[in-house]
């Protein structure tokens, strides 16, 4: 009888991965201008522990403005990437599970508040605010400060900053970038028509929508080390009519595939306000379902999965190929531990731990 599809080996392009959980991205807010502190090599450590099988960095913004908070962490100077290299450094003194970085821009929802301080925005010329830029000058909320609409001078500034901060990635032995165009953020609002009301060749049509991301795609694959994957995370839709749906979805990630993207990783929400969401448990999953039956690469399902059977039957039916954790894995780091217990699996515990393994599991942590 074979084992849990859950913990069976994949691969994203050319790195191999133990199992189907990948750790997502998780803002934690609390950075010290872009740079990482001790609280991301508590974080990221326990997390790089779990046995889950890829960890991927939180939102790094590429460039100051960029970020959602000034907590944000940062990957656009010398001072943050050497933050960065001495958190990795740590980190991977004591696990060897691959590191991925999400790469982003935050565009019009960027300069705020940190969430546990109500998260609004931060007015332009006040503490801890700045001006915020987009694709066209329509504010996330009509009594937040407009974005400044980016012309062409501004979107080679930002596709060459992505550049940039990737080959940061690359010099820090990172093993995979992800670039982050759901959500609401930059690279999301050029796609969605709500964001997007530009009359140039980067509006109007779904082509012309496309364009600046997939040129943000081209640039950060060209950058970034063959061997190594570059994956993209998009909002499947932005639940709201006439907005960003998972049809024009799956002919971006078709769009992705052939340009070489390694996996789409699909979210979905947080571009418009007045979004209706119905969440629940798997709630994403059909939109994963959907771009999996449009492409040949890996997708990956994320959204309320909480239990091990519910995870195992995502990949098992093949609705994903692998499935994301956040604030699941934040409330508990073992869960991969659990579910390979559950589902009869098996688990990598770090040496110090073995002794931990429960007498009813007696080969749960033999990899």
């Amino acid at each position: 009888m074979s084992g849990p599809v859950l913990f069976s080996g994949t691969r994203v392009g050319g790195l191999a991965l133990a199992n189907r959980i990948v750790i997502a991205p998780m803002c934690q807010y609390s950075a010290v201008d872009g740079c990482m502190t001790d609280w991301h090599q508590i974080h990221l450590g326990h997390l790089a522990l779990s046995g889950a099988a890829l960890l991927t960095i939180e939102a790094a913004a590429v460039l100051p403005e960029g970020r959602i908070t000034y907590g944000d962490v940062g990957l656009y100077d010398d001072a943050t990437e050497s933050a960065l290299a001495s958190t990795l450094e740590s980190v991977r003194r004591w696990s060897d599970m691959p590191i991925a970085i999400q790469l982003s821009h935050a565009g019009r929802k960027a300069s705020c508040e940190l969430p546990w301080r109500g998260g609004a925005q931060i007015a332009s010329g006040e503490p801890n605010g700045w001006q915020t830029e987009g694709p066209s000058t329509i504010a996330f909320q009509p009594h937040e400060n407009a974005p400044t609409a980016l012309d062409r001078a501004g979107l080679d500034r930002v596709r060459d900053a992505f550049v940039v901060a990737t080959k940061r990635a690359a010099r820090l032995g990172i093993d995979a970038v992800q670039l982050h165009a759901a959500h609401g953020y930059l690279l999301h609002e050029f796609l969605s028509p709500l964001s997007n009301r530009r009359d140039d060749d980067y509006g109007g049509s779904l082509e012309n929508r496309m364009r600046f991301p997939l040129e943000v795609f081209d640039a950060v694959r060209a950058a970034f080390p063959a061997e190594r994957p570059v994956t993209m995370r998009v909002s499947g839709t932005d639940w709201v009519e006439g907005g960003w749906d998972i049809d024009q979805t799956v002919a971006f990630a078709k769009a992705l595939e052939a340009r070489g993207c390694d996996a789409i990783h699909v979210s979905s929400g947080g571009l418009d306000a007045g979004q209706q969401i119905p969440v629940g448990p798997s709630y994403q999953v059909p939109l994963a379902r959907a771009v999996k039956q449009a492409v040949g690469i890996p997708v990956v399902a994320v959204g309320l999965i909480t239990d091990y059977e519910q995870a195992e039957a995502i990949v098992g039916t093949g609705d994903a190929d692998m499935i994301a954790l956040a604030r699941t894995i934040l409330y508990d780091p073992r869960w991969p531990w659990h579910a390979a217990a559950h589902l009869g699996g098996h688990a990598k515990a770090p040496d110090q731990y073995l002794r931990s393994q429960p007498r009813q599991y007696k080969d749960l942590f033999t990899v």
